[in-house]
């Protein structure tokens, strides 16, 4: 059956922004309140209008409704709904909307329905190809429903509850597992780096490696040459370019920018081949690979923060990144440390790619599950 048959649809809110205050009764759900990837209510952000404004009861969510997304600026969460399981005091605006079925119709039979492939299909064949932002329900009401009896309807819904329940914590048990696994490598680098007093002979940074900061070149945007040559800045690569600078391993180290100090990405990452680097980023040149993968290491496994100047505008100059002293053991041990990183690093990778792997591997069971409950295959 057709949706406008089965449902009463009830328009949201709409006020004005001198409206809205700080705290009050009068809360308000908006479409950013329904999370698209779990179909749930999101209460982190509300906004909230005068007291003094009379919300009218229709205005407000109910009990085994679906308050669905009907306007948006981004196309993608136009259509997102949640199920709305208990009674809530709360009004949804004006780009939202509710569904409320009837009585051959259970709410969350509509709203695992409106999760299924068949109802993004469906939207996206009314948007035609066309950047539409507006979801109006005398279109939505033509979206056809398999309509089971109303005791199959609540045997389905409880079969997926079940099965989605087992779902997410299997999705939850290979997040943590991922979680776990990277950080592993972190820990090592504690382990090794942070330990306190170290067996090995301290050096400064610029007695270990050749810095090339002088050869670098910056190019405005508008002067550059389109080519697949690498263009580096602070944080790796911005832009490719049809010359080059260097051609040979070397390790860039952020000069400027807030991730010296937030520590978002790492700071130091080595590159190769032909390049061309700007000066927003440092340059050094080591004796061999060993000593540069390193270093690369050290750098990203401690804080830069003492040797970093302005707050407003964080950056590391030439004088202060030599005299970072680098615990330097013999060759054969930077060796035995950078292999065994080596060895950390793919291992985590090949894990995070299994845990990667299950999570897709759960989406599709997801799409199967609602695929085969409203095809009648659900037993």
């Amino acid at each position: 059956m057709k949706l406008a048959e089965l449902v009463e649809f009830r328009r949201g809110l709409t006020y004005k922004k001198r409206d809205e205050v700080d705290q009050s009764s009068n809360a308000v759900l908006r479409a950013n309140n329904i999370d698209l990837a779990s179909g749930q209510l999101d209460l982190s952000e509300i906004r909230y209008i005068d007291p003094s404004i009379n919300v009218p009861a229709g205005k407000k969510l109910e009990a085994g409704s679906v308050l669905i997304c009907t306007a948006s600026g981004s196309r993608s969460h136009l259509g997102k709904a949640a199920y709305i399981d208990s009674p809530a005091d709360y009004a949804f605006g004006g780009f939202m909307g509710l569904l409320v079925p009837g009585n051959s119709l259970d709410g969350k039979y509509l709203h695992y329905f409106m999760r299924s492939e068949e109802y993004w299909q469906f939207l996206g064949e009314l948007a035609g190809g066309t950047n539409i932002n507006n979801l109006k329900f005398r279109d939505l009401g033509e979206l056809a429903i398999p309509l089971p009896p109303i005791d199959e309807q609540k045997r389905i819904v409880a079969a997926l509850d079940q099965a989605f329940a087992a779902l997410d914590r299997a999705r939850a048990h290979a997040e943590a597992n991922e979680a776990n696994t990277n950080s592993v490598f972190s820990s090592w680098q504690e382990s090794v780096f942070n330990r306190g007093e170290h067996p090995w002979p301290t050096m400064p940074l610029s007695d270990i490696a050749d810095n090339l900061d002088r050869k670098r070149v910056p190019i405005t945007k508008k002067d550059r040459e389109a080519g697949n040559i690498p263009y580096y800045g602070a944080s790796g690569v911005v832009d490719y370019v049809a010359d080059h600078i260097f051609d040979e391993e070397l390790l860039l180290i952020s000069e400027d920018g807030a991730n010296l100090l937030a520590r978002t990405y790492p700071i130091a990452f080595s590159i190769s081949g032909k390049s061309w680097v700007n000066n927003h980023a440092h340059v050094l040149r080591f004796e061999d690979p060993d000593s540069q993968e390193f270093v690369r290491l050290y750098l990203n496994a401690i804080s830069v923060a003492p040797y970093v100047s302005g707050m407003a505008q964080p950056k590391l100059n030439q004088k202060a990144l030599g005299r970072i002293p680098i615990p330097y053991p013999p060759l054969e041990e930077r060796k035995r440390i950078v292999a065994k990183a080596a060895s950390i690093c793919s291992r985590a990778q090949k894990a995070s790619e299994n845990y990667e792997q299950k999570r897709l591997e759960i989406g599709k069971l997801r799409e199967s599950l609602l695929q085969r409950a409203f095809a009648g295959e659900l037993i």
